[in-house]
């Protein structure tokens, strides 16, 4: 089993840049309004403008991101986006959306799909993705703090095409979202789904 390797802030890069960023031991990225990524399904439109700042994930890794947001404004949205090309890609993580904090994940063959539960007691709390990479899978974990993990999906994905994967933030409805990402690490992917 390959080590655990801290991936530095430097070596992803942006699919859109966010308004602001502060690069230390910690990134801060606060989102352009209007920020999305979804495909067609039930609203009609296409929103291509995410800020994920992605580096290589092969079948057999995982990734983890850890961050903190303030949730309060409508569809504010943090977590992990992995990404093959503009029809294909899941997002997973954390949105806020009608006074509620939402689990969940969205995964994109051409058309987008949306699995989502509550999780309001996660609000104050650092919150951690876990993505890891089979050959026909992505396998979604989440956890908040030292808590325990929870599968959140098991989703289909192509195994053999090249993807990237990292830390995403979006904020559809409004300007000033910033989040803090405190931890970006690579290893190896989960072996069992239970």
């Amino acid at each position: 089993m390959p080590e655990s390797r801290m991936i530095p802030w430097t070596d992803g890069t942006w699919t859109h840049a966010p308004a602001a960023l502060t690069v230390a031991e910690h990134l801060d990225a606060t989102a352009v309004e209007g920020s999305d990524a979804w495909r067609h399904t039930a609203y009609g439109f296409v929103h291509d403008s995410e800020h994920a700042l992605l580096a290589p994930l092969r079948v057999g890794e995982a990734m983890e991101v850890s961050f903190r947001a303030p949730w309060d404004g409508q569809f504010d949205q943090a977590g992990i986006f992995v990404r093959i090309d503009d029809e294909h890609w899941a997002k997973t993580g954390v949105e806020y959306a009608d006074d509620h904090l939402g689990l969940g994940a969205v995964v994109t063959a051409g058309r987008s799909d949306w699995s989502v539960g509550q999780v309001d007691e996660w609000r104050d709390s650092e919150i951690t993705m876990r993505v890891s990479r089979w050959s026909d899978a992505l396998i979604v974990r989440a956890r908040a703090d030292d808590g325990a993990w929870r599968l959140v999906r098991v989703a289909p994905f192509d195994g053999q095409a090249a993807a990237s994967a990292g830390p995403f933030l979006a904020a559809p409805t409004r300007a000033g979202l910033t989040v803090r990402f405190t931890r970006w690490e690579r290893t190896a992917a989960d072996t069992e789904l239970h």
